[in-house]
């Protein structure tokens, strides 16, 4: 033959060897979920930093009076045992899923936003500072959703890469 050719031998028993490896991944899918989890992980608490939602669109910015006295970084990205929201954000996978979520009590009303009102109908909040010392009163504090938590476009494009990524390696060791 003439020319340049291209000749392509199929070997059963290595695509088999494939097969059986990407199906043995399937049924133990943890690898796969925890890599996708730590890369979602990061994802959100980059959200933070940036303070977007998911979809791209910037929080609402705090109050001005509340800047007035505010210390630190907040009830949203403190640090430590007393930490703030982006601290406690943990990553779980449990039954084929994976978790990107806060046990802190204010998690979502932060991601959805609340209006806070006294347990007495008649009474007040105070809203202290970082010390403790009460700066002012009100009959409620309306604080608006600063979503973090959902599937952004950067979210999906890590789901894409580490699932390639992981298939990759198992094709390879194959």
């Amino acid at each position: 033959m003439a020319g340049a050719t291209l000749e392509i031998t199929f070997q059963p028993g290595r695509t088999l060897t494939a097969v059986a490896a990407l199906l043995a991944s399937s049924r133990n899918p943890e690898p796969l979920l925890r890599a996708i989890g730590t890369g979602l992980l990061r994802n959100t608490q980059d959200r933070f930093e940036a303070e977007t939602a998911p979809d791209g669109t910037a929080w609402a910015p705090l109050n001005a009076w509340y800047l007035g006295f505010k210390r630190g970084p907040g009830i949203l990205r403190g640090a430590g045992m007393r930490g703030g929201l982006q601290g406690s954000l943990v990553m779980d996978t449990e039954a084929g899923a994976v978790r990107i979520g806060s046990n802190k009590i204010y998690a979502a009303v932060h991601q959805f936003g609340a209006t806070i009102t006294p347990k007495n109908p008649r009474g007040v909040l105070a809203i202290r500072d970082y010390k403790g010392r009460q700066q002012g009163a009100a009959r409620s504090v309306t604080i608006p959703a600063r979503p973090y938590l959902g599937l952004s476009r950067r979210d999906e494009d890590t789901i894409l890469d580490v699932t390639e990524d992981h298939l990759d390696r198992i094709l390879r060791r194959a």
